[in-house]
């Protein structure tokens, strides 16, 4: 990437309206070209003609999820860095971005300075805090479902089949919000 010919390209792809256009103007006075798309299916569409440096994608929006944008991205520029932004934090999920090929995986809410910090490759900090007592129950509950999930493609009749459940129990379950940790 030639920073110096020409701005960065930056992408966002994010369901939340409100979000989007704030973003995309934080990253805009800070001097990079942006394009928004509302859904992954609306960024297939936008990558005709715009091929960024840096991209923000959901995970969970209506349609397909962000993720699945993570091999196009690649194969139209190997050298892009992917933040994957989800208000629905999973280890299973951050894990399989990162396999994909995303840099690195931010819970929202998340403030421009530190998506672009994300996006920079700022150091990882040996330092991180440990929890000091295991994961809740519920906790624990919200990681696996969402393991299942991820594992049958984020078809739910195929994950509630696999976790023994009724489809509309999973339904009300990922509807919800991730467990909260206490710390």
């Amino acid at each position: 990437m030639d920073t110096n010919s020409k701005a960065l390209r930056f992408l966002i792809v994010d369901d939340d309206e409100t979000f989007s256009r704030v973003l995309s103007r934080a990253i805009n006075r800070r001097g990079y070209d942006t394009a928004v798309a509302g859904s992954a299916e609306q960024a297939l569409e936008v990558l005709n003609e715009f091929i960024p440096d840096l991209a923000t994608l959901d995970l969970k929006m209506d349609g397909a999820s962000g993720i699945t944008l993570i091999p196009r991205l690649k194969a139209l520029n190997p050298e892009i860095r992917i933040l994957i932004l989800t208000g629905y934090a999973s280890i299973s999920t951050a894990v399989e971005a990162i396999k994909l090929g995303a840099t690195d995986y931010l819970a929202k809410p998340a403030d421009t300075d530190q998506i672009l910090a994300k996006l920079k490759g700022a150091e990882p900090d040996p330092d991180v805090e440990i929890a000091d007592k295991p994961m809740s129950v519920g906790r624990l509950e919200w990681e696996h479902i969402q393991k299942v999930l991820t594992e049958h493609d984020g078809n739910v009749s195929a994950t509630a089949r696999a976790l023994g459940m009724h489809r509309r129990t999973l339904q009300r379950k990922l509807q919800k919000r991730p467990v909260r940790e206490e710390h």
